[in-house]
C-alpha cells in the first residue's frame, strides 16, 4: 500500500504542483470532495518521512478529541478545542475557499493516507483497535457536523448507507399517532433498530416491530454505524496481516512508535501502595475506582461473589501488589460462610490459576477499562462491570453522593456517563477525589483513564504526605501511559 520513495502523483494530478492549476482540476483529481469514509485505500506514493508525519499528525488530533471530551465545557467549547486542532494539525479546506488547489489536494491526500496508516499501527490489540475506531468516529461526527448541505449529502452517497425514505401518507400509515413525535415537516428513514442504538438509548426515535423512524437531523447515526461496522472489520484483517510485515525495518517501528504514544497499551502499576497483604486490603479501599468499590463493598455484605466479579477483583488485586498466599489467606476470609474443603475444591485453584501457578500456566493481567465496558455484561445477581457503564442512572448517583461529591460534581460526571464517555466520567471522578486530598484550591487534571489499578496507583499517590504540594504545583500527574 504504501513504499519508501517520494511520490510526485499528487502534484501531477494537480497539474503539475505549479499552484496554477484551476479548481475543476480539483475536481478531476483523487480527491474531488474533501470528506470521505475511507472505504478505498490510498494508491498513491509516499516517503517514510511523510508517512510517520502524517500519522503523527493525525494522532494528535485524536488525542486532542480524547482531551476534549475529558476537559470541555459544553458542547461550543468541545468543537472549539476540535477545530483548533484540526486547523493545525490536519486542516481540510473547502472547494469554496481561496485556497490553492494544490494545497487542497495536499490536505486531502494528508487525510486519506493518515488514516489508513493509522489503521494498521492501531489494529495491533483489542484495545488499540477500540481507542482508534472510538476516536475516528468522533472525528467523523464532528466534520459531518461542521460541513454544509453539499458536502453532507455527498459524504451520505458515498458511504452508500441503505436507507428507507418513507412519503407523508406512509408516515402517518405505519406511525399513527406516533407520527407527532416528529416535526410535521421532518423526513423520516426506516431502519432496523439494531443501527441506531445511541438514538434508541436517548429516546430520540420512534420504534415499531424492530424498527426505527430516524429523522434526516439525526441521520448521523446512521453514518457512523456503517462507518464503525466498516472500520471494525477493517481492523480485523490489518491485525492479520500485522505479522506478514514482521521483517519490515522501515515500517514495523514506525507503527509501533505510534501506537506506544496513546494510553491504550496495557497499563503497568507503579507499586504505589508498597506490599500488599491480606490484612491491608480493606483499608486500602478508600483508593479503589468505583467499579472496584461496588465489588469489595458486596463482597464484604454477602460473603462471595460470582465468577465475572471474582476475577475483576481478583485481577485487579492481583496488580495492586496482593501476591499469590495473600490472596488465598484474602479470600478464605471474604468466603466466611463456606468450609475450608469448600472453599479449596470450588475457589482456590482459580485464584492460583490467575497468579499463573495452575492450567496453562499464563499470567494474567488485571482488566483494562476497555474490556469492563465492552465484554461479559453483569446479568441480575452479577457485581461485575463499570458503574458508568451498567448502573441505572439513579444508582450512580446514588454511588457518586457516598463517595462524597458535590451535587455539581455528580451532575458533572453522570452528564459524562449518560453520554457513553465511561472512561472520561471515571477520570472526573478521580480528579475531584485528588483535589479533594490534596485541599488544593487549583484544577487537578489526570490523563485518561484506561485501567482501574492506574485510577488506584494515582489515588495512592495523591494521599501520600508531599502530594499536596505537588498537585498543586503541578495539577497533571502521571498516568503510566
Amino acid at each position: 500500500m504504501f513504499s519508501q520513495t517520494a511520490t510526485a502523483a499528487a502534484k501531477r494530478e494537480i497539474g503539475g504542483g505549479d499552484g496554477s492549476a484551476a479548481p475543476e482540476v480539483v475536481r478531476r483529481s483523487r480527491y474531488p470532495t474533501r470528506l470521505t469514509v475511507y472505504n478505498e485505500p490510498p494508491e498513491l506514493e509516499v516517503s517514510i518521512e511523510e508517512f510517520e508525519g502524517f500519522a503523527l499528525d493525525r494522532l494528535q488530533v485524536l488525542r486532542a478529541i480524547e482531551d476534549a471530551q475529558l476537559r470541555a465545557r459544553g458542547e461550543e467549547d468541545m468543537r472549539k478545542r476540535v477545530n483548533e486542532a484540526l486547523e493545525k494539525h490536519l486542516p481540510l479546506h473547502t472547494n469554496r475557499s481561496k485556497v490553492p488547489p494544490r494545497q487542497l489536494v495536499a490536505e486531502r491526500r494528508k487525510d486519506h493516507v493518515s488514516h489508513f496508516i493509522l489503521r494498521l499501527a492501531f489494529s495491533r490489540t483489542e484495545e488499540l483497535r477500540g481507542w482508534f475506531l472510538r476516536y475516528e468516529s468522533a472525528l467523523l461526527k464532528h466534520r459531518f457536523k461542521e460541513a454544509d448541505l453539499a458536502e453532507k449529502q455527498e459524504l451520505l452517497a458515498a458511504a452508500k448507507l441503505r436507507l428507507d425514505l418513507l412519503s407523508h401518507a406512509t408516515k402517518e400509515e405505519r406511525l399513527g399517532e406516533a407520527v407527532h413525535f416528529y416535526a410535521a415537516h421532518e423526513q423520516l428513514f426506516e431502519v432496523e433498530f439494531e443501527r441506531v442504538l445511541d438514538l434508541v438509548s436517548r429516546l430520540q426515535v420512534v420504534l415499531q416491530g424492530g424498527r426505527a423512524y430516524v429523522p434526516q437531523s439525526e441521520v448521523v447515526a446512521l453514518l457512523l454505524h456503517e462507518f464503525r461496522q466498516t472500520l471494525t472489520r477493517a481492523l480485523a484483517v490489518c491485525a492479520k496481516a500485522l505479522p506478514q510485515m514482521g521483517e519490515d525495518e522501515r515500517l514495523v517501528p514506525v507503527l509501533q512508535n505510534l501506537s506506544n504514544q496513546t494510553a491504550r497499551s496495557e497499563y503497568q502499576s507503579t507499586g504505589a501502595a508498597g506490599a500488599v497483604s491480606a490484612d491491608s486490603v480493606d483499608t486500602l479501599g478508600g483508593n479503589f475506582p468505583l467499579c472496584m468499590q461496588h465489588l469489595h463493598t458486596q463482597l464484604l455484605r454477602d460473603h462471595h461473589l460470582r465468577h465475572g466479579g471474582r476475577m475483576q477483583l481478583g485481577l485487579f488485586l492481583k496488580g495492586i501488589g496482593l501476591d499469590m498466599q495473600e490472596a488465598l489467606v484474602y479470600w478464605r476470609r471474604a468466603f466466611s460462610a463456606m468450609t475450608d474443603d469448600q472453599f479449596q475444591k470450588g475457589y482456590a485453584y482459580n485464584i492460583r490459576h490467575n497468579y499463573g501457578l495452575e492450567g496453562k500456566r499464563a499470567n494474567y493481567s488485571p482488566y483494562s477499562c476497555h474490556r469492563i465496558i465492552t465484554t461479559n455484561a453483569p446479568g441480575p445477581g452479577d457485581h461485575h462491570g463499570c458503574p458508568f457503564r451498567h448502573f441505572s442512572s439513579e444508582r450512580l448517583r446514588a454511588a457518586l453522593h457516598r463517595d462524597h461529591l458535590t451535587d455539581a460534581e455528580v451532575r458533572d460526571v453522570t452528564d459524562l456517563a449518560a453520554a457513553g464517555h465511561c472512561q472520561v466520567a471515571c477520570t472526573r471522578h478521580l480528579e475531584t477525589a485528588i483535589q479533594r486530598r490534596s485541599r488544593s484550591t487549583q484544577p487537578v487534571h489526570v490523563s485518561a483513564i484506561t485501567s482501574p489499578n492506574q485510577f488506584f496507583d494515582l489515588c495512592v499517590a495523591a494521599a501520600k504526605p508531599d502530594s499536596a504540594q505537588n498537585s498543586a504545583a503541578h495539577p497533571t500527574l502521571p498516568s503510566g501511559s
